[in-house]
């Protein structure tokens, strides 16, 4: 539950000090954004598992090493996706994250910048549980805190840019994140340097945050604030007309 202690209990408690109960309804607004397009809610299910796998691929030997995954691990799949979804970090932590600090972060600094700020902080905030055995990774040693920082850095790009594309949805960029915990890597590629170093989920991630730089150049699809509202002022009538 530290999640919820955390990054979710700050995000309201500091969007109710700074914007009062308009922000705070804003805020809760963003999880019922749901209706943003089947393409973004299939990548969130398969994007980041298609870049971990292909940043394993790469590197020597790993492909070798495939093993396809038993039955019972594919049917329990969803299952572990929708608990990670709900109890897990991802719903504890995007309010945080990507619900008040993200949209601050672009503001000021622009959403490139603003991502490579986040990315670090949202990385030391899991630096504890290197030294958690429930943890479940041997993850502990300075390199692979350094692989992390930089996976989760890259990873902070893309979700900006499904934050942005979505139009602040929480409901997605919450479902990318427990699809990026929930994914059984390791059990696919069961090579050492994919079962014991972060460094297969830096590289895949890596490269997909460069990409979607240089295509965007550097705007990760951010609109500036007056256009946005823009946008949802004329989504708000669209609905509105089709209720009428």
């Amino acid at each position: 539950m530290l999640p919820f202690a955390g990054p979710f209990l700050a995000a309201f408690v500091m969007t109710g000090v700074t914007e009062g109960t308009p922000g705070i309804r804003r805020l809760l607004g963003r999880f019922v954004q749901w209706r943003v397009g089947l393409r973004w809610y299939l990548f969130a299910l398969f994007g980041l598992p298609a870049f971990m796998a292909l940043g394993a691929i790469v590197l020597p030997g790993v492909l070798a090493s495939f093993t396809a995954p038993p039955l019972p691990l594919l049917l329990t799949y969803p299952i572990v996706l929708a608990t990670t979804f709900v109890i897990g970090g991802p719903l504890g932590e995007e309010p945080g994250w990507r619900g008040f600090a993200l949209p601050r972060l672009q503001r000021l600094y622009g959403p490139l910048d603003g991502s490579l700020v986040l990315g670090p902080l949202w990385s030391f905030w899991h630096l504890p549980y290197f030294w958690m055995p429930e943890w479940g990774t041997p993850k502990d040693t300075g390199l692979d805190v350094v692989w992390f920082v930089l996976a989760l850095t890259a990873a902070t790009i893309i979700y900006t840019w499904v934050f942005n594309k979505t139009q602040g949805s929480l409901v997605v960029v919450t479902l990318l994140h427990a699809s990026n915990d929930a994914f059984f890597t390791e059990q696919l590629f069961p090579a050492p340097v994919v079962t014991d170093s972060l460094l297969p989920t830096a590289i895949g991630f890596g490269l997909a945050a460069l990409l979607l730089v240089v295509l965007t150049r550097g705007r990760l699809g951010y609109q500036d604030p007056e256009q946005q509202e823009a946008l949802e002022r004329d989504k708000t009538l669209k609905e509105k007309r089709s209720q009428a």
